[in-house]
């Protein structure tokens, strides 16, 4: 019986509105008071031993590096890059978009940070230049969710401490996959561009894009700090966290001084209560994760899952249905702490998918689930900025979807794209 309130009892939170950590943290307290054998205590034990990890430590560093990046200027200089590197594309300032996502992807690890970074500056541009808002929106927020796949990741990380996967190997294997997403995601937004009559916004010139990357230069070093310290193995994903903000801080206060000591407060702030919230929901979800392992539930569900079918390819298809389904409806952090447990307890009749390749698999689907309402965080952000309604972009967002689920079958079955990365970085 604890198993079935603990799931119904989710649902219904979640079917009401309910804050996603206060949704899973009530559904885990009725599944303790149901079980009978723990206290209540155990909520509060869980929750601390949930977030007491030194991989989790990259969780608020990374979010705090996007947070001073954005403030100090870095933005800008990477857009200018990007404009002048596909700017000369029909619908120019769309390209620009996706591109300049793909290079703050690098820096922030979060898809919302990237989302608002980049769109905050780009929407405004693509609608004073004559794009219709509703698709400047369903381009920014397509983009947006490459900010999950291109390291740093934050849901790798999180994919990492639950499984004991190589974070470092994560980092790698998402490279060519969030590249494959960012050109195709260009193709779709420069051929929509072009049957609509959006022009370019500039022409292709050697001496602008060597310009514009001297400019972008320091702005561009973050990502390869952070990448080339772990692919040649100079320090783990959390110090190459620690060493992201320390960057940050120096590039933004001493080069671009964009940052000035009195707003160090207000961006320390931004950036506690920013990773508060997905810590919390860390927290809670680990609680509910312990509950559902005492009464078995990732092995009932996996095992009715293998009842259908013993294929591994219809078996991949139907968890990458699954996932693309819970994507929709449940935050990402919440999602990986509720899922993966089920999803790789059926790794072993998967055919031949690693580890690694199976959390690219995962953060690729919940990236895609970020566009698609109602827990859309890419959406929800692209259309605040643009006022538009979720309704009106989620329809010209479309084309964008089917492009991202063809990527996403490509990363499930051909398994080079994830595993020659991979295969460079030690354990």
């Amino acid at each position: 019986m604890t198993a079935e309130i603990l799931i119904l009892s989710l649902l219904f939170l979640f079917a009401i509105n309910t804050p996603i950590a206060i949704a899973i943290g009530v559904a885990s307290v009725l599944g303790i008071l149901i079980q009978g054998s723990f206290p209540l205590m155990m909520v509060v034990q869980r929750m601390f031993g949930g977030t007491d990890s030194f991989h989790l430590m990259a969780v608020p560093l990374f979010m705090f590096a996007g947070v001073i990046m954005e403030t100090g200027g870095i933005s800008r200089r990477i857009i200018d890059f990007a404009n002048a590197l596909v700017g000369w594309l029909p619908g120019g300032l769309a390209a620009v978009t996706i591109v300049s996502a793909m290079f703050f992807a690098g820096i922030s690890g979060s898809a919302a940070a990237d989302a608002a970074a980049v769109g905050a500056i780009l929407i405004p541009a693509m609608k004073k230049s004559g794009y219709e808002s509703d698709f400047a929106a369903a381009v920014q927020a397509s983009g947006g969710s490459i900010g999950v796949i291109i390291p740093p990741s934050i849901p790798m990380i999180i994919f990492g401490f639950l499984t004991g996967a190589s974070i470092g190997q994560l980092f790698a294997a998402g490279i060519l996959p969030g590249i494959l997403i960012g050109v195709s995601l260009i193709g779709v937004a420069t051929f929509i561009s072009s049957k609509k009559g959006y022009a370019a916004t500039t022409r292709f010139s050697i001496y602008e894009v060597w310009h514009t990357f001297r400019r972008a230069i320091l702005a561009l070093g973050a990502p390869v700090i952070i990448l080339g310290g772990i692919l040649f193995g100079i320090f783990t994903a959390t110090e190459s966290a620690a060493v992201a903000v320390i960057y940050a801080l120096i590039v933004g206060m001493a080069v671009y001084r964009k940052i000035r000591v009195r707003d160090l407060p207000r961006i320390f702030t931004e950036g506690a209560i920013i990773s508060s919230v997905v810590m919390f929901i860390i927290a809670t979800a680990s609680v509910f994760s312990w509950i559902a392992a005492i009464e078995d539930i990732p092995a009932r569900l996996a095992g009715t899952l293998l009842g259908v079918t013993d294929n591994p390819v219809i078996l991949l298809l139907l968890i990458n249905f699954v996932l693309l389904i819970a994507g929709t409806f449940v935050e990402t952090t919440a999602a990986l702490i509720l899922l993966v447990p089920m999803i790789t307890a059926m790794l072993p009749s998967l055919g031949g998918i690693t580890m690694v390749q199976l959390g690219v698999i995962i953060v690729t689907n919940l990236a895609i689930g970020m566009l698609t309402p109602p827990m859309g965080i890419c959406l929800i952000v692209s259309c605040s900025i643009s006022n538009d309604t979720i309704a009106a972009v989620s329809r010209r967002i479309l084309p964008f979807l089917a492009i991202l689920i063809i990527d996403l079958l490509v990363i499930t079955f051909f398994s080079p794209l994830t595993m020659w990365m991979a295969g460079l970085v030690g354990k």
